[in-house]
């Protein structure tokens, strides 16, 4: 796995930083480390200007293998705006804005444009780049797409996040001899290392405990500590509407499975996937599985959420009439391309099974137009 002589740089710089703080502070949280290789100002991963989507980036997601995928959001997002007599949609984390212009054609066509398309990027340069693609693709609806830095109030629409919740920061635990303890990341010889001590917190022990899981002894997972004050943000932006997230993951039962005893970190470098997240520090991506027990819990918790679905994705996207192209196509190899498309989201063995789709409603009670066959809430165990 080869770098290029001005991203080892900037990689370096950045793990010149981390290294101070262990320096300062100790031994790292694992949750720290991954925050500042993703998130430190200019230097972290979606903080700096290295391109990460499609062919020429590290990583593709769903909008780059095909556009049918957005259509297949806007669809869903179309039913939702119908139902409330117009509304808007945030967008978290836009990457390319490939999604947004999907959603945008779609809901054009239907004639039923949301009256503001919000996007809430962290990245000011992903934000030039959104801005500069959607300005070229959808020239006639720039003046209706907004690109804010916090959270609304009073949010009326459809919160729509795809591939977010497994960039959140995480901690990293280890069960020894049935007690609890904590992976950090520390320095040796100028090279991070992984350190085995006590947890960094009470909380962080009370909330393994509540997983309700018998862990193996040597069973090494991971938690997500952000994700329930994440989505309470949510459920305080929506005054109505729905909240919509598409990730990678597992229901808890089998998140934390016997076997799966090394947890789910990975890493992206360049097409290239493994599971060392300690080198390349701020040119490689950092990502984790998404417990959607987790997330339905945290909704349950908020008091104003309900969970009104969950489905693979395959599932979602036919439900929102993914196939429904085809009958039109008459080109041979147009219609091949297309159905290359829909088998890489939809079959098990790519994205069909692994990415899941939840979604959450307040003030919303009409079926789910992604969720009306296969409906798999059951699968959450709360």
């Amino acid at each position: 796995m080869s770098t290029d002589s001005i991203a080892q740089i900037h990689s370096d710089r950045l793990k010149l930083k981390i290294l101070e703080e262990i320096t300062r502070q100790g031994p790292l949280t694992f949750a720290r480390y991954m925050n500042l290789a993703l998130y430190s100002p200019g230097l972290g991963y979606y903080s700096a200007g290295a391109y990460k989507f499609g062919v020429s980036g590290d990583f593709v997601t769903a909008p780059e293998i095909s556009p049918l995928f957005s259509e297949c959001i806007g669809r869903q997002c179309y039913q939702i705006l119908q139902d409330l007599n117009g509304g808007n949609i945030l967008e978290l984390g836009a990457g390319t804005g490939m999604m947004a212009v999907g959603i945008l054609k779609e809901l054009k066509n239907n004639r039923c444009l949301p009256h503001c398309y919000y996007i809430l990027e962290v990245s000011a340069d992903l934000q030039d780049r959104q801005k500069t693609f959607l300005r070229k693709e959808l020239p006639e609806l720039v003046d209706s797409i907004v690109w804010i830095n916090q959270l609304p109030t009073n949010f009326v629409g459809i919160i729509v996040g795809n591939e977010v919740i497994d960039a959140l920061p995480v901690h990293k635990f280890k069960i020894l001899n049935n007690v609890i303890k904590e992976i950090y990341v520390d320095n040796e010889k100028e090279k991070f290392v992984w350190k085995i001590n006590d947890p960094s917190s009470f909380y962080l022990i009370q909330q393994i405990k509540n997983l309700g899981i018998n862990f193996p002894t040597d069973y090494e997972s991971e938690i997500n500590l952000l994700l329930r004050p994440w989505i309470a943000s949510l459920a305080d932006a929506l005054k109505q509407g729905l909240i919509l997230l598409i990730d990678y993951g597992f229901p808890r039962h089998e998140y934390y499975h016997p076997n799966r005893n090394r947890g789910t970190i990975a890493s992206h470098y360049r097409h290239y996937s493994h599971f060392d997240p300690l080198i390349l520090p701020g040119i490689q991506d950092i990502s984790v599985h998404v417990d959607f027990t987790a997330v339905a819990e945290a909704a349950a918790a908020c008091h104003q959420l309900s969970v009104a679905g969950f489905i693979h994705q395959a599932g979602f996207l036919l439900n929102c009439g993914l196939t429904s192209c085809m009958t039109s196509l008459k080109n041979v190899v147009e219609h091949y391309q297309i159905a290359q498309q829909i088998k890489k989201l939809t079959l098990p063995t790519e994205m069909g099974e692994l990415f899941k789709v939840i979604a959450l409603t307040r003030n919303y009670h009409s079926s789910l137009l992604g969720f009306s066959n296969g409906n798999q809430i059951g699968r959450l165990s709360l």
